[in-house]
């Protein structure tokens, strides 16, 4: 589900569940965040790819249009920086896909 703030598509946390991928093409990298449940993110590429630390598993803080303001609720929108529990903040997100976690009717 995607929702809007000031008619900007925007993917919230809360509509995230465990397995949800979340693709983010920023300004100068590209993001593969993976919802494991528990406000949980398995985060690979960009930064992370650069500095060794992929996959690393950690929260988002949410989105900023750029000053100290945050939309915390808010796991990624196009034209908002996204904020990664880390403090490592992206440069401005140019696309995002949600690929939402294959259904299974068996108990794991």
């Amino acid at each position: 589900m995607v929702l809007r703030i000031a008619e900007l598509p925007v993917v919230r946390k809360s509509v995230l569940g465990i397995g949800d991928c979340l693709i983010v093409r920023t300004r100068n990298s590209s993001y593969r965040i993976v919802s494991l449940g528990d406000g949980r993110f398995r985060v690979s590429g960009g930064w992370f790819d650069r500095n060794g630390a992929s996959p690393a598993t950690l929260t988002i803080n949410g989105c900023t249009w750029g000053g100290t303001a945050i939309h915390a609720d808010v796991a990624a929108a196009r034209g908002l920086f996204l904020e990664f529990g880390n403090r490592v903040l992206t440069t401005r997100i140019q696309d995002v896909r949600l690929i939402p976690a294959a259904a299974s009717e068996r108990v794991h």
